[in-house]
């Protein structure tokens, strides 16, 4: 990973910058501290208390679980009641093994589960790479993200782009875990440091599912539903010349499935609600090979057209 990394355009700082100091912000180091050494529990044990933890979160997190199944309804109109509630408590159960997920993806040891990872489709990158081309590899907000974003860091040079957080003690551990294994993380501010990335011909992932509130934004389909959607991988697409490749991952028991699909074909267009709507489809696709493992918790549908009344 070093290796390929340190071959990257641009790529970017090797650390997170200066560290928040200890005392001032000490709850917060606490937390980090705590979510540290459960991202070394071993991963079975994991499991097992991610399920637990999100049993409890589906009957505390009254407002998420709301949302959820709201999302679930207009997602799935056509499956029974019983069916959508069966996979909401799954959602919530995979939401918790998520969160070890996540912690195991920043801090801790990915190798029992590299052992066990299935790849496919790395001949599309690798072709990419060759021709030296700028790749965009789409996703979702699922809760294998981060997981499977490290182990696609074992064979190709891969960047981030991400929403900052809020707590400056959050945002330092979480940068500087995600830089032991990415050749870069820029924010959704980082604009043009991201497009020059691509035009140097860099990776870059990222995840365009989520109602960012920015001003380019269009309503595309989503499960059939108009959801507000940034047209930034169509301006990213246009601006840059790279390659748009939807990247699909899922965890099957105890392993993960890692797929990369072809680029994207004449992409981009002139029109950026059509692409934006391709590129929903692809994060649709995506949805139905594993449901419970994607986000259901944000309000996806909260904007709507105008007349148009909130379903939440």
């Amino acid at each position: 990973m070093a290796d390929s990394a340190s071959s990257s355009p641009d790529a970017g700082p090797a650390s997170a910058g200066p560290r928040p100091p200890l005392f001032a912000h000490l709850p917060m180091w606490l937390d980090i501290g705590v979510l540290g050494l459960a991202a070394r529990i071993p991963w079975r044990v994991q499991r097992v208390l991610g399920a637990w933890l999100g049993t409890l979160a589906y009957w505390l997190a009254g407002s998420r679980r709301r949302a959820a199944a709201v999302n679930l309804a207009l997602c799935f109109p056509q499956m029974a009641e019983a069916e959508r509630e069966a996979l909401l408590r799954e959602t919530f159960r995979d939401f918790g093994i998520g969160l070890f997920e996540f912690a195991r993806a920043w801090w801790g040891s990915v190798d029992v589960i590299r052992a066990s990872a299935h790849i496919e489709g790395l001949e599309h990158l690798r072709a990419l790479q060759a021709q030296g081309r700028g790749v965009l590899m789409v996703s979702g907000h699922f809760m294998t993200l981060e997981i499977c974003g490290r182990l696609l860091c074992d064979h190709v040079p891969l960047a981030g782009m991400y929403r900052r957080y809020r707590d400056p003690v959050m945002e330092w551990a979480v940068k500087q875990g995600r830089l032991n294994y990415a050749s870069a993380m820029f924010t959704n501010e980082d604009i043009r440091p991201a497009m020059r990335h691509l035009k140097q011909g860099g990776f870059l992932w990222y995840a365009p599912d989520q109602d960012m509130r920015g001003k380019d934004t269009v309503f595309a389909p989503f499960f059939g539903v108009p959801a507000a959607t940034i047209t930034a991988t169509h301006q990213f697409a246009r601006l840059t010349g790279c390659a748009v490749v939807p990247f699909f991952h899922r965890r099957e028991g105890g392993r993960y499935v890692l797929r990369i699909a072809p680029p994207l074909e004449d992409f981009p267009s002139k029109d950026p609600t059509a692409d934006s709507a391709r590129v929903n489809a692809a994060i649709e696709a995506m949805v139905r090979e594993a449901p419970s493992q994607y986000l259901w918790i944000h309000r996806r549908f909260k904007r709507r057209p105008q007349g148009e009344a909130g379903p939440y």
